[in-house]
């Protein structure tokens, strides 16, 4: 099957080809754990998770690493602000963005590295590039010198005078060229000692460019298939790993695709904390937002075009999984479970096809919607089942939405209308079993259904 996939090297979409058969290598970047998760980030998240489930669809092995950054100066000031440890805050902000992670079904990467656990790694690499004059020592900092690599700008396209007006570069006395990066940057003699490690040039940490390079060739190589990230992440986090991992490794081409996910807003403003609009992944939660409505509104959008968050995009989120949800219920879902080694693949291969085609979830949504209209009322369970299944590839199954969610939480009157619409047709039709069926499906979600005439049922909320 052909697999097309927006290069953000090449600007155009291309054909993924792998570098080693039958086994998909990619690289992510991850959290820096200095804060819970809010909607940005967890976006990002969400569809290398996604492309994670196709890329196992399809290929005999995958070994996707998302790295955690746990070691940088954001870090420093949060932990300071908190009056705790480094240590203590890094352990606590990984488990939290694990659960709030694990809430959105996004499954666990093949190798999850820390940082901190890769200082002599980096080490190794910042020596590579200083022995092949790509990198300098000045005031105790280890920098790359851009200019010693002639593609520097490959993935951004821009010139090194653009890439300098249109960023935010550190300015300092020991840089060469302004544009030149730190690799290594000495210690601050109030840091926290679990920030400092021992290098040949002093003590101090990592740049947070070199953690990625470092980690990545550690465990996927010099070439790799993909890397991903977030579009903010573009220029220059990425174009620096380019740099400094063709400079440290030779004939490396690092990653051959490079995949972006765009910007999240909030009602069409960036997301800031100075706007109050700064919404993290459980704050959601706590207002008992299911993590599958959230994970939903996520995929809904095309992964490159940008989200705008809204009450109203959740709205439409929280509709949809009821939608889906009516198609089956709490037994089905645990018969489908017991029967778990059957082929209930009947629907898969279509939406493969549209998320081969550059991750197209756009289109795989209006499918599955197209397919919850048709399987209303009486339906074959088999088709009930391969619809689950085909929940449950794209992360959208949760054993306890039925207890925690119902249909007036958010209540959905056209869906209401449309059920007793189809009841009043069984009910015509002298179908009694189909009638009674949505009758206790509806009153299962606290909506009870009342026969004011024979041609005329109200509905009410109760509670």
């Amino acid at each position: 099957m052909v697999i097309k996939i927006f290069n953000s090297l090449a600007r155009k979409e291309e054909e993924l080809i792998l570098q080693e058969p039958n086994h998909l290598k990619m690289y992510v970047c991850g959290p820096t754990v200095y804060d819970r998760p809010h909607i940005g980030n967890a976006r990002s998240a969400v569809v290398y998770d996604m492309f994670f489930r196709l890329f196992k669809k399809l290929f005999n092995d995958v070994t996707y690493v998302r790295n955690i950054t746990d070691v940088d100066d954001k870090i420093n000031y949060a932990a300071k602000e908190r009056s705790i440890t480094i240590s203590e805050l890094t352990k606590e902000i990984t488990r939290l963005y694990h659960q709030d992670m694990d809430a959105l079904n996004v499954l666990r990467p093949t190798i999850e590295p820390r940082a901190t656990e890769h200082i002599n790694e980096m080490i190794f690499l910042i020596e590579n590039l200083i022995k092949k004059n790509h990198a300098y020592i000045s005031d105790n900092h280890v920098l790359f010198d851009v200019n010693s690599y002639d593609d520097y700008g490959i993935l951004s396209r821009r010139s090194l005078d653009e890439m300098i007006a249109g960023s935010r570069i550190e300015i300092a006395s020991y840089k060469r060229n302004p544009l030149d990066f730190v690799l290594w940057k000495p210690s601050d003699k109030d840091d926290d000692p679990s920030s400092v490690f021992i290098s040949p040039w002093g003590p101090g940490r990592p740049g947070w460019h070199i953690e990625c390079s470092a980690m990545s060739f550690k465990y996927l190589g010099k070439n790799f298939d993909i890397h991903g990230g977030g579009a903010d992440l573009q220029f220059p986090h990425h174009e620096n790993e380019i740099a400094q991992s063709c400079c440290a490794h030779e004939n490396s081409t690092y990653a051959k695709y490079w995949i972006h996910n765009g910007f999240l807003t909030v009602n069409k403003e960036k997301m800031s904390k100075s706007l109050k609009n700064f919404i993290t992944v459980n704050d959601l939660l706590e207002k008992n937002i299911s993590g599958i409505v959230i994970r939903y509104l996520l995929l809904a959008t095309h992964y490159r075009k940008p989200l705008d968050y809204s009450d109203a995009s959740l709205d439409n989120a929280q509709k949809s999984i009821n939608k889906f949800y009516s198609i089956f219920d709490e037994n089905d879902l645990l018969e489908f479970k017991m029967q778990k080694n059957k082929d209930h693949n009947k629907y898969i291969d279509q939406v493969v096809n549209f998320l081969c085609q550059d991750l197209n979830t756009s289109m795989s949504f209006a499918y599955i919607h197209s397919l919850a209209k048709e399987l209303q009322g009486e339906v074959n369970v088999n088709d009930k089942y391969s619809f689950i299944a085909l929940l449950e590839f794209f992360g959208l199954i949760d054993e306890n939405y039925f207890i925690n969610n119902s249909i007036n939480s958010n209540i959905d009157e056209n869906f209401i209308i449309q059920q007793i619409e189809l009841r009043n047709k069984a009910k015509k039709e002298k179908n009694w079993q189909l009638a009674d069926k949505i009758r206790s499906d509806l009153y299962s979600h606290k909506i009870v259904l009342e026969d004011v005439t024979k041609d005329k049922t109200i509905w009410k909320v109760i509670k």
